[in-house]
C-alpha cells in the first residue's frame, strides 16, 4: 500500500514551504532516510527524507511551487529492492564431442592390425575466467549529499558517485567535493584505457581535399534566464514586506576608529593562540548591545496582530551573512551577556554553518536588532533595509585612512587616522530620529575609546 507523504511542519510557525529541487525521479527506488526533496522555509533549505525504503510512485509539486504544510508531496510504495543493471549471461561450457559411431566391416581372413584411433576433434576454446570478463558498470545508486555539495559538483562537473562522503552515514559534504577536485578528480565515470593499436602501414597519398569554409562562430547568448525561486525569492518577499510596511529613515555617524583598529590587532594575535578568528564584528556587536541597553526603544519589534510595540530587555542580534545563495540573517542570542572572545567564536561557527547550508530554521528567527557589515567588501555608506519585524538595523562600512585633526595638550595637529561610517536605519513609526542619533553618538563614544567596552 502506497504511503502519502505530506509536507511536515519543519519549524515552529512555518505554514508553507517552497520546492527547491527534487533529488529523485518518479520510479526511483529509495532507501529509508534517503533525501527525496529540498524544501525552502524562512530562508533555510531542509532536505526531506524518505519515511521507508521503497519506490517513488508519484511527485506532486514542481520546483518553485509553494506548498502548504499538510499537502501531499510524494507517494512511496514500501518494499522491493533497488534495480541493478542486469548481469551478463553466463558463458556455457563447451559441449563434449561425441565418439564416432561404430562401422560394420567384413571379417578379415587374417588378424588385422589394430586400426589407428580417430584423431580427436579440436576442443572448443575455454571460456575466459570470470575475473577477466568485463562486466557492465552497475548503475550508481542515489548519492546522499548536502545541497551545497550538489551545487559545487554541478559547477565543477564532478560525478558525486565518485566522491567519498565524510558526513554522518556517508553523506557527501561540500568540503569532500572540493577536496576531490583539488586532488585532480575529473568529471564522469572513469573508463578503461584501450590498448594502443599497432602502427598500420602508411597509406598511399590521397589527393588534397578541396578547401572548405570554416563554420561561422556561434554568437554568445545575449541573455541568461534564471528561475526566480529559492533564497532569492524569499529575500525579495522579505525586502518588499519591510519597505512596504516600515517607514524607513537613516542616520549616519563617522567614527574615528584608530584606537579600535590597534586594539583589534592585539586581540587578533591573542585569538589566534586559541584558534579563534577575531574580526571587527564581535567588538561592534558588544558595543551595539551596550548602546541598546541605554536606548531600548530601538531594541524590539512590532506585534502587528496585537498592535503592541515589544521592547526587549535582552539583545538577540541578527548578523547578515553573505552566502552563495544570497543574504541570510542568523541570530546570536543574549549578546549582552557575552564577551568579545566568546562572540567571535560563536560568530565564526554560526557563519560557517550558514554558508554550508547547515543553519537550523530556529536560528533564523527572533532577532531584536540586526547588523549588516559589508566593510570587508567595500563601500563607505549605505542605507540598509530593516530586517522585518525589527525596529532598526545598523550598517557597518569600510575603514578609510586620511589626515585628521588630533587635540593634544600643546594644541592641535594633523596625523593619519582611520575612519569608519555607521548608518542606522529605523522604522519611524516606532522610534524617532533623535533616538537613532543618540544611539549612534553613544556607539561612537564606545568605539573611539574601546576600553569602555569593558564596562
Amino acid at each position: 500500500m502506497a504511503i502519502e507523504f505530506k509536507l511536515p511542519d519543519v519549524g515552529e510557525g512555518v505554514a508553507e514551504g517552497e520546492i527547491v529541487q527534487w533529488l529523485v525521479s518518479e520510479g526511483d527506488f529509495v532507501e529509508e532516510h534517503q533525501s527525496v526533496v529540498e524544501v525552502m522555509t524562512d530562508k533555510a533549505t531542509v532536505e526531506i527524507p524518505a519515511p521507508a525504503s521503497g519506490t517513488i510512485t508519484g511527485l506532486y509539486a514542481r520546483p518553485g511551487d509553494t506548498v502548504p504544510v499538510g499537502q501531499v508531496l510524494f507517494t512511496l510504495t514500501p518494499g522491493g529492492a533497488a534495480r541493478a543493471a542486469p548481469s551478463p549471461a553466463p558463458v556455457p561450457p563447451p559441449s563434449p564431442v561425441p565418439p564416432p559411431a561404430p562401422v560394420d566391416a567384413p571379417a578379415p581372413a587374417a588378424a588385422p592390425a589394430p586400426a589407428p584411433a580417430p584423431a580427436p576433434a579440436p576442443a572448443a576454446a575455454p571460456a575466459p575466467a570470470a575475473a577477466s570478463t568485463p562486466l557492465p558498470r552497475r548503475a550508481p545508486s542515489k548519492v546522499l549529499a548536502v545541497p551545497s555539495a550538489r551545487r559545487v559538483a554541478r559547477e565543477l562537473g564532478i560525478d558525486l558517485s565518485r566522491v567519498s562522503g565524510s558526513g554522518r552515514g556517508g553523506v557527501v559534504r561540500r568540503a569532500d567535493v572540493e577536496a576531490f577536485h583539488s586532488s585532480g578528480g575529473a568529471a564522469g565515470l572513469a573508463g578503461t584505457a584501450a590498448p594502443a593499436p599497432s602502427p598500420a602501414p602508411a597509406p598511399a597519398p590521397a589527393p588534397a581535399p578541396a578547401p572548405v569554409d570554416a563554420p561561422a562562430p556561434v554568437p554568445a547568448p545575449r541573455q541568461t534566464r534564471v528561475p526566480f525561486r529559492g533564497v532569492r525569492r524569499k529575500i525579495a518577499a522579505a525586502m518588499t514586506r519591510s519597505t512596504s510596511s516600515a517607514v524607513h529613515f537613516t542616520v549616519v555617524e563617522e567614527v574615528d576608529v584608530t584606537d579600535f583598529v590597534e586594539l583589534r590587532e592585539r586581540a587578533k594575535a591573542i585569538g589566534a593562540e586559541s584558534g579563534v578568528k577575531i574580526t571587527y564584528t564581535p567588538f561592534i556587536m558588544k558595543a551595539t548591545a551596550l548602546a541598546l541597553g541605554r536606548f531600548p526603544m530601538l531594541n524590539g519589534r512590532l506585534d502587528e496582530e496585537a498592535q503592541e510595540i515589544v521592547r526587549c530587555h535582552y539583545v538577540d542580534l541578527g548578523i547578515a551573512t553573505d552566502t552563495q545563495d544570497g543574504l541570510i540573517v542568523p541570530v546570536i542570542r543574549a549578546v549582552e551577556t557575552k564577551g568579545v572572545m566568546e562572540l567571535a567564536r560563536e560568530l565564526g561557527e554560526l557563519a560557517e554553518r550558514t554558508r554550508s547550508g547547515k543553519v537550523r530554521p530556529e536560528e533564523l528567527r527572533g532577532s531584536t536588532f540586526s547588523i549588516t557589515n559589508a566593510g570587508s567588501i567595500g563601500g563607505i555608506l549605505a542605507t540598509p533595509i530593516i530586517n522585518h519585524p525589527d525596529i532598526a538595523i545598523l550598517g557597518v562600512h569600510r575603514i578609510v585612512k586620511r589626515p585628521g585633526v588630533v587635540e593634544t595638550p600643546r594644541g592641535e595637529r594633523f596625523e593619519a587616522r582611520s575612519y569608519m561610517n555607521f548608518s542606522c536605519s529605523v522604522d519611524h513609526r516606532l522610534a524617532d530620529g533623535a533616538d537613532a542619533a543618540r544611539f549612534l553618538a553613544y556607539l561612537r563614544q564606545l568605539l573611539e575609546s574601546p576600553g569602555l567596552l569593558a564596562l
